[in-house]
């Protein structure tokens, strides 16, 4: 005998509320992909700069901008996610933050630590 179960269908995008937990989970991904394609663009910046002397005034002078500034922050900031909540994750894995009342207070820690750091990296940048 088939049995045929009704399946909820919720394809408005902004009725779907997701937890914080997968809101973190999955800007986790995001700053991995993030972090990945701009290591290309950071090895060429280096390979510019370590060519030569005018090579390297050419890459001063292009990270110098507000926007290559701005860009690198962004970089600092993806890359200083992935790693804040990647080790979360493995503490996770470790079986730590499993319940959801510590998975939504880890989740909030690391925000909040991640926004220090990205103040850090301003910084830096800056």
């Amino acid at each position: 005998m088939k049995v045929k179960k009704p399946r909820p269908v919720n394809l408005d995008l902004q009725t779907i509320r997701f937890p914080i937990t997968a809101i973190a989970s999955i800007l986790h991904r995001v700053s991995g992909v993030i972090t990945f394609v701009s290591v290309a663009i950071l090895l060429w910046l280096l390979n510019i700069s370590l060519s030569s002397p005018e090579g390297f005034a050419s890459a001063a002078s292009i990270a110098d901008s507000f926007f290559v500034k701005f860009i690198l922050w962004g970089v600092l900031t993806a890359l200083f996610y992935h790693i804040v909540v990647g080790v979360r994750h493995l503490l996770m894995d470790m079986g730590y933050f499993e319940e959801m009342e510590t998975g939504i207070a880890s989740t909030k820690v690391s925000f909040a630590i991640v926004a220090v750091l990205s103040v850090f990296a301003g910084g830096l940048v800056w």
